[in-house]
Protein backbone atom coordinates (compact mmCIF):
# COMPACT_ATOMS: atom_id res chain seq x y z
CA UNK A 1 0.00 0.00 0.00
CA UNK A 2 2.73 2.40 0.66
CA UNK A 3 4.81 2.04 -2.30
CA UNK A 4 1.60 2.28 -4.69
CA UNK A 5 0.89 5.56 -2.75
CA UNK A 6 4.24 6.33 -3.08
CA UNK A 7 4.06 6.26 -6.82
CA UNK A 8 0.68 7.89 -7.07
CA UNK A 9 2.41 10.66 -5.53
CA UNK A 10 5.11 11.02 -7.74
CA UNK A 11 5.21 14.28 -9.83
CA UNK A 12 4.73 14.04 -13.72
CA UNK A 13 7.73 16.50 -14.19
CA UNK A 14 10.32 14.03 -11.76
CA UNK A 15 10.70 16.47 -9.35
CA UNK A 16 11.11 14.47 -5.60
CA UNK A 17 12.91 15.28 -2.39
CA UNK A 18 15.90 14.58 -2.22
CA UNK A 19 15.54 11.58 -0.33
CA UNK A 20 14.00 10.24 -2.36
CA UNK A 21 16.48 10.91 -4.76
CA UNK A 22 19.44 9.42 -2.99
CA UNK A 23 17.23 6.07 -2.50
CA UNK A 24 16.79 5.88 -5.88
CA UNK A 25 20.39 6.36 -6.56
CA UNK A 26 20.73 3.63 -4.08
CA UNK A 27 18.65 0.94 -5.47
CA UNK A 28 19.76 1.52 -9.09
CA UNK A 29 23.22 1.10 -8.35
CA UNK A 30 22.28 -1.84 -6.53
CA UNK A 31 20.74 -3.37 -9.44
CA UNK A 32 23.39 -2.36 -11.23
CA UNK A 33 26.37 -4.19 -9.04
CA UNK A 34 24.53 -6.80 -8.99
CA UNK A 35 23.96 -6.78 -12.78
CA UNK A 36 28.32 -6.64 -12.98
CA UNK A 37 28.76 -9.32 -10.38
CA UNK A 38 26.35 -11.87 -11.84
CA UNK A 39 28.45 -11.11 -15.54
CA UNK A 40 31.67 -11.42 -13.30
CA UNK A 41 30.38 -14.60 -12.22
CA UNK A 42 29.72 -15.90 -16.00
CA UNK A 43 32.74 -14.55 -17.46
CA UNK A 44 34.69 -16.34 -14.93
CA UNK A 45 33.35 -19.95 -16.12
CA UNK A 46 34.50 -18.59 -19.85
CA UNK A 47 37.93 -16.51 -18.75
CA UNK A 48 40.16 -18.85 -20.58
CA UNK A 49 38.10 -17.99 -24.41
CA UNK A 50 38.09 -14.24 -23.33
CA UNK A 51 41.50 -14.32 -22.76
CA UNK A 52 42.55 -16.53 -25.74
CA UNK A 53 40.07 -14.22 -27.88
CA UNK A 54 41.72 -10.70 -26.45
CA UNK A 55 45.73 -12.21 -27.11
CA UNK A 56 44.94 -14.02 -29.93
CA UNK A 57 46.37 -11.55 -32.40
CA UNK A 58 49.48 -10.92 -30.43
CA UNK A 59 50.00 -14.35 -29.68
CA UNK A 60 50.32 -14.83 -33.78
CA UNK A 61 52.54 -11.96 -33.92
CA UNK A 62 54.96 -13.07 -31.46
CA UNK A 63 55.40 -16.51 -32.88
CA UNK A 64 52.56 -18.78 -31.66
CA UNK A 65 50.61 -20.65 -34.09
CA UNK A 66 48.12 -22.41 -31.32
CA UNK A 67 45.97 -20.21 -28.91
CA UNK A 68 46.33 -21.29 -24.99
CA UNK A 69 43.19 -23.62 -24.94
CA UNK A 70 45.09 -25.76 -28.15
CA UNK A 71 48.34 -26.22 -26.09
CA UNK A 72 46.47 -27.19 -23.22
CA UNK A 73 45.04 -30.01 -24.84
CA UNK A 74 47.74 -30.82 -26.03
CA UNK A 75 49.77 -31.00 -23.15
CA UNK A 76 52.53 -28.97 -24.32
CA UNK A 77 53.19 -26.31 -21.93
CA UNK A 78 53.11 -22.43 -22.39
CA UNK A 79 52.92 -20.74 -25.28
CA UNK A 80 56.40 -19.00 -26.61
CA UNK A 81 57.76 -16.89 -23.63
CA UNK A 82 54.16 -15.52 -22.44
CA UNK A 83 53.83 -16.02 -18.63
CA UNK A 84 52.01 -15.46 -15.54
CA UNK A 85 54.47 -14.18 -12.49
CA UNK A 86 53.52 -15.96 -8.78
CA UNK A 87 51.42 -18.27 -7.50
CA UNK A 88 48.40 -16.12 -6.84
CA UNK A 89 49.09 -14.39 -10.47
CA UNK A 90 46.48 -16.70 -12.50
CA UNK A 91 43.79 -16.65 -9.62
CA UNK A 92 44.22 -12.47 -10.05
CA UNK A 93 43.90 -12.69 -13.50
CA UNK A 94 40.98 -14.67 -13.31
CA UNK A 95 39.16 -12.21 -11.21
CA UNK A 96 40.64 -9.43 -13.33
CA UNK A 97 39.16 -10.51 -17.00
CA UNK A 98 35.92 -11.42 -15.04
CA UNK A 99 35.12 -8.20 -13.86
CA UNK A 100 36.03 -6.18 -17.14
CA UNK A 101 34.01 -8.87 -18.87
CA UNK A 102 31.35 -8.27 -15.87
CA UNK A 103 31.41 -4.81 -16.94
CA UNK A 104 31.17 -5.13 -20.38
CA UNK A 105 28.43 -7.82 -20.34
CA UNK A 106 25.85 -5.43 -17.75
CA UNK A 107 26.50 -2.53 -19.62
CA UNK A 108 22.91 -2.61 -21.04
CA UNK A 109 21.49 -3.34 -17.37
CA UNK A 110 23.67 -0.18 -15.73
CA UNK A 111 23.24 1.92 -18.97
CA UNK A 112 19.59 1.33 -18.87
CA UNK A 113 19.51 2.03 -14.80
CA UNK A 114 21.90 5.19 -15.66
CA UNK A 115 18.95 6.50 -18.23
CA UNK A 116 16.28 6.05 -16.00
CA UNK A 117 17.62 8.08 -13.22
CA UNK A 118 18.43 11.07 -15.69
CA UNK A 119 15.82 10.77 -17.97
CA UNK A 120 12.43 12.18 -15.53
CA UNK A 121 14.92 15.68 -15.49
CA UNK A 122 15.24 15.83 -19.33
CA UNK A 123 12.70 17.76 -21.56
CA UNK A 124 11.44 16.33 -24.38
CA UNK A 125 13.98 17.38 -26.92
CA UNK A 126 16.46 16.58 -24.66
CA UNK A 127 15.31 12.92 -24.65
CA UNK A 128 15.48 12.85 -28.08
CA UNK A 129 18.60 13.99 -28.78
CA UNK A 130 20.22 11.68 -26.20
CA UNK A 131 18.98 8.51 -27.50
CA UNK A 132 20.34 9.73 -30.66
CA UNK A 133 23.74 9.98 -29.16
CA UNK A 134 23.29 6.95 -27.13
CA UNK A 135 22.58 4.69 -30.54
CA UNK A 136 24.58 6.54 -32.45
CA UNK A 137 28.05 6.21 -29.43
CA UNK A 138 28.01 2.89 -29.05
CA UNK A 139 28.60 1.81 -33.17
CA UNK A 140 31.27 4.28 -32.93
CA UNK A 141 33.26 3.13 -29.70
CA UNK A 142 32.84 -0.43 -31.00
CA UNK A 143 34.44 0.41 -34.42
CA UNK A 144 37.18 2.30 -32.56
CA UNK A 145 37.84 -1.12 -30.77
CA UNK A 146 37.60 -3.31 -33.68
CA UNK A 147 40.32 -0.65 -35.55
CA UNK A 148 42.38 -1.58 -32.27
CA UNK A 149 41.85 -5.14 -32.61
CA UNK A 150 43.55 -5.40 -35.42
CA UNK A 151 46.26 -2.41 -34.90
CA UNK A 152 47.61 -4.94 -32.06
CA UNK A 153 49.04 -7.71 -34.23
CA UNK A 154 51.27 -5.07 -36.39
CA UNK A 155 52.48 -2.71 -32.93
CA UNK A 156 53.11 -6.28 -30.82
CA UNK A 157 55.94 -7.47 -33.91
CA UNK A 158 57.46 -3.59 -34.32
CA UNK A 159 57.75 -3.46 -30.75
CA UNK A 160 59.06 -7.43 -30.38
CA UNK A 161 61.63 -6.98 -32.94
CA UNK A 162 63.23 -3.95 -30.60
CA UNK A 163 64.46 -6.94 -28.13
CA UNK A 164 68.48 -7.25 -28.75
CA UNK A 165 70.05 -10.80 -30.47
CA UNK A 166 70.11 -13.13 -27.80
CA UNK A 167 68.03 -12.10 -25.19
CA UNK A 168 64.86 -13.37 -24.17
CA UNK A 169 61.81 -11.88 -24.27
CA UNK A 170 59.19 -12.11 -21.09
CA UNK A 171 55.48 -11.06 -22.29
CA UNK A 172 53.82 -11.59 -18.68
CA UNK A 173 49.76 -12.15 -19.66
CA UNK A 174 48.79 -9.30 -17.36
CA UNK A 175 50.42 -6.46 -19.09
CA UNK A 176 49.04 -7.99 -22.28
CA UNK A 177 45.84 -7.79 -21.30
CA UNK A 178 46.24 -4.26 -19.59
CA UNK A 179 47.97 -3.03 -23.41
CA UNK A 180 45.07 -4.62 -25.22
CA UNK A 181 42.16 -2.72 -22.26
CA UNK A 182 43.66 0.03 -22.77
CA UNK A 183 44.21 0.30 -26.38
CA UNK A 184 40.49 -0.27 -26.85
CA UNK A 185 39.19 1.88 -24.53
CA UNK A 186 41.74 4.49 -26.37
CA UNK A 187 41.04 3.93 -29.53
CA UNK A 188 36.79 3.70 -28.92
CA UNK A 189 36.66 7.05 -26.93
CA UNK A 190 38.73 8.55 -29.52
CA UNK A 191 35.24 7.93 -32.26
CA UNK A 192 33.11 9.64 -30.14
CA UNK A 193 35.03 12.54 -31.03
CA UNK A 194 32.95 13.85 -34.20
CA UNK A 195 29.82 13.10 -31.65
CA UNK A 196 30.88 15.40 -29.23
CA UNK A 197 31.38 17.81 -31.85
CA UNK A 198 27.70 17.39 -33.40
CA UNK A 199 26.36 17.74 -29.68
CA UNK A 200 28.33 21.02 -29.49
CA UNK A 201 26.72 22.01 -32.91
CA UNK A 202 22.95 21.30 -32.22
CA UNK A 203 23.20 22.72 -29.21
CA UNK A 204 24.25 26.28 -30.70
CA UNK A 205 27.70 26.72 -28.72
CA UNK A 206 29.58 25.90 -32.69
CA UNK A 207 28.77 26.61 -36.18
CA UNK A 208 29.94 24.61 -38.62
CA UNK A 209 31.93 27.36 -40.52
CA UNK A 210 33.68 26.80 -37.32
CA UNK A 211 34.44 23.54 -37.32
CA UNK A 212 35.75 23.94 -40.75
CA UNK A 213 37.99 26.38 -39.99
CA UNK A 214 39.47 24.49 -37.69
CA UNK A 215 40.77 21.45 -40.06
CA UNK A 216 44.41 22.43 -39.92
CA UNK A 217 45.13 22.59 -36.26
CA UNK A 218 42.55 18.83 -36.09
CA UNK A 219 44.45 17.17 -38.36
CA UNK A 220 47.38 18.06 -36.74
CA UNK A 221 45.85 17.07 -32.92
CA UNK A 222 44.70 13.93 -34.44
CA UNK A 223 47.88 13.05 -35.47
CA UNK A 224 49.77 13.85 -32.28
CA UNK A 225 47.13 12.21 -30.16
CA UNK A 226 47.61 8.80 -32.77
CA UNK A 227 51.54 9.22 -32.23
CA UNK A 228 50.69 9.09 -27.91
CA UNK A 229 48.18 7.11 -28.29
CA UNK A 230 49.33 3.66 -30.28
CA UNK A 231 52.15 1.64 -28.39
CA UNK A 232 54.11 1.63 -31.40
CA UNK A 233 56.20 4.75 -32.99
CA UNK A 234 55.57 3.29 -36.93
CA UNK A 235 53.16 5.53 -39.61
CA UNK A 236 51.08 2.43 -39.74
CA UNK A 237 49.67 2.32 -36.29
CA UNK A 238 49.37 5.66 -36.13
CA UNK A 239 47.83 6.33 -39.94
CA UNK A 240 45.31 3.93 -38.43
CA UNK A 241 43.85 5.59 -35.75
CA UNK A 242 44.30 8.67 -37.21
CA UNK A 243 42.97 8.39 -40.53
CA UNK A 244 39.65 7.49 -39.22
CA UNK A 245 39.36 10.09 -36.34
CA UNK A 246 39.90 13.09 -39.37
CA UNK A 247 37.08 11.83 -41.90
CA UNK A 248 34.60 10.95 -38.92
CA UNK A 249 35.32 14.76 -38.02
CA UNK A 250 34.95 16.02 -41.70
CA UNK A 251 31.45 13.09 -41.71
CA UNK A 252 30.53 15.96 -38.28
CA UNK A 253 31.49 19.01 -40.11
CA UNK A 254 29.56 18.32 -42.97
CA UNK A 255 26.62 17.57 -40.91
CA UNK A 256 26.99 20.52 -38.66
CA UNK A 257 27.08 22.59 -42.05
CA UNK A 258 23.81 21.20 -43.06
CA UNK A 259 21.96 21.73 -39.56
CA UNK A 260 23.01 25.15 -39.81
CA UNK A 261 21.42 25.45 -43.09
CA UNK A 262 18.51 24.33 -41.79
CA UNK A 263 18.39 26.74 -39.07
CA UNK A 264 18.97 29.28 -41.36
CA UNK A 265 16.06 28.40 -43.48
CA UNK A 266 13.68 27.54 -41.01
CA UNK A 267 14.21 31.19 -39.56
CA UNK A 268 13.99 32.77 -42.91
CA UNK A 269 10.16 31.01 -43.21
CA UNK A 270 9.16 32.75 -39.84
CA UNK A 271 6.82 30.81 -37.35
CA UNK A 272 4.29 28.61 -38.47
CA UNK A 273 0.90 28.43 -37.95
CA UNK A 274 0.90 26.39 -34.51
CA UNK A 275 3.74 28.22 -33.15
CA UNK A 276 3.46 31.78 -31.40
CA UNK A 277 5.46 34.80 -32.68
CA UNK A 278 8.64 36.65 -30.98
CA UNK A 279 6.93 40.02 -28.87
CA UNK A 280 9.06 43.14 -29.46
CA UNK A 281 9.53 43.87 -26.07
CA UNK A 282 11.87 46.91 -26.74
CA UNK A 283 10.96 49.84 -24.59
CA UNK A 284 9.95 52.94 -26.35
CA UNK A 285 10.62 56.72 -25.40
CA UNK A 286 7.85 57.70 -23.55
CA UNK A 287 8.09 61.42 -25.34
CA UNK A 288 7.28 59.44 -28.90
CA UNK A 289 4.46 57.20 -27.24
CA UNK A 290 1.33 57.84 -29.41
CA UNK A 291 -1.40 59.26 -27.90
CA UNK A 292 -4.50 57.38 -27.50
CA UNK A 293 -7.22 59.00 -29.85
CA UNK A 294 -10.63 60.09 -28.40
CA UNK A 295 -12.32 57.81 -30.35
CA UNK A 296 -10.89 54.83 -27.80
CA UNK A 297 -11.70 56.68 -24.31
CA UNK A 298 -14.29 55.20 -22.16
CA UNK A 299 -17.56 56.86 -22.75
CA UNK A 300 -18.81 59.21 -20.61
CA UNK A 301 -22.34 57.95 -18.73
CA UNK A 302 -24.65 61.18 -18.14
CA UNK A 303 -27.40 61.46 -15.19
CA UNK A 304 -26.93 59.71 -11.78
CA UNK A 305 -23.70 58.11 -12.39
CA UNK A 306 -21.69 61.31 -13.13
CA UNK A 307 -19.95 60.74 -9.97
CA UNK A 308 -17.94 58.41 -11.33
CA UNK A 309 -14.93 58.10 -13.34
CA UNK A 310 -15.90 58.29 -17.02
CA UNK A 311 -19.41 57.86 -16.08
CA UNK A 312 -18.25 54.29 -13.80
CA UNK A 313 -18.26 53.48 -10.34
CA UNK A 314 -15.46 51.88 -8.92
CA UNK A 315 -17.28 49.07 -8.74
CA UNK A 316 -16.81 48.65 -12.61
Amino acid sequence: MLKSARKKEKDPEGRMPLVEHLRELRNRLGKSVLAIIVGAILAAMYYRDIINFLTEPIQHSVGCSKTFTELANQSKGACGNITVEGLLGPFTLMIKVALTAGVVIASPVWLYQLWAFIAPGLHKHEKRYSIAFVAAGFPLFMAGAWFSYHVLPAAASVLIDFTPVGAVNLLPLDDLLDLVTRMVIVFGLSFELPLLLVMLNLTGLVTGRRMLGWWRGMIMGVTVFAAFATPTVDPISMLSLAAPIVLLYFMATGFALLNDRRKRLREAQGPGDDEASELDLTPTDIGEAEPVPASRALPERGGADRDGVNGYDDVT
